[in-house]
């Protein structure tokens, strides 16, 4: 079976939000993240070169297309093809976020506009255990393409929640749930007592975190430099600074 006009349309269509929000899908490409995402979530068509669907043969889908070389080049949205590409749905929203974030955790990211970084803090996430992150609405959508490709199948094991991260943090902070964040007047991360529950907030790659959510943050935490007064970057990327920060908070907890 060959890939008509109006697949090719609708699969190249998923690189637009308004498309992918109305269908309820994503689209993953790549044989290690479809791979991974296969019985994670409900794969309504999958696309593949006839090699790798003969390597594959209890492959489940809606839908099964084996295309050509050519034809996945044209479906594509990789500079790269490679042999297989799939839609998923995308997952239903939990509706008891606040206990999700009270009990264990979790990360926040405010207004956070790089779907690479958002994708690769996913993947972060999901190597250091943390299950649930926190998106402002303006947060860039973790289903985009680029943003999928990105977390290395960590979105299999990861919920990313769309919420008002203000009115979120806000109840969880009433509740005595610590709020921390990263801030270049707060306090050095590795003086900081850290708790194996709460909610660390990462902000935006250009303003950090805004002054509604800053009110709410209970510790400011501080990733220095080294070695210290030394001449540095300004800042440090998004992503890696989560790294460092989750990292931190995982020795403390397996060090007690």
């Amino acid at each position: 079976m060959s890939l008509s006009k109006a697949k090719l349309k609708y699969i190249r269509s998923l690189e637009q939000k308004k498309m992918r929000k109305a269908e309820g899908v994503f689209l993953a490409e790549g044989p290690k993240l479809v791979g991974d995402l296969l019985g994670h979530f409900p794969c309504t068509l999958l696309a593949a070169t006839t090699d790798w669907l003969q390597a594959h043969p209890q492959v489940r889908a809606d839908e099964v297309i084996g295309l050509s070389t050519d034809e996945l080049t044209r479906a594509s949205l990789l500079r790269t093809p490679q042999q297989v590409l799939a839609v998923f749905r995308q997952p239903r929203e939990e509706a008891d976020v606040e206990e999700l974030a009270a009990r264990s955790l979790c990360l926040a990211l405010d207004d956070v506009q790089d779907p690479g970084n958002l994708g690769t803090i996913v993947r972060l996430a999901d190597w250091f255990g943390i299950e649930h992150l926190f998106c402002s609405q303006n947060t860039v959508d973790v289903y985009s393409p680029k943003a999928i490709q990105a977390t290395m199948g960590g979105i299999a094991r990861v919920r990313v929640h769309y919420v008002d991260l203000p009115a979120l943090i806000g109840k969880l902070k009433a509740k005595g749930c610590p709020v921390y964040g990263t801030f270049l007047d707060g306090k050095p991360l590795y003086e900081v007592p850290l708790t194996p529950n709460g909610i660390v907030v990462m902000g935006n790659e250009g303003k950090g975190i805004g002054a509604e959510i800053e009110r709410l943050v209970t510790d400011k935490l501080y990733i220095p430099s080294y070695p210290p007064l030394r001449e540095t970057s300004e800042s440090l990327n998004v992503a890696i600074a989560t790294a460092i920060v989750c990292a931190e908070f995982r020795r403390r907890a397996l060090t007690k």
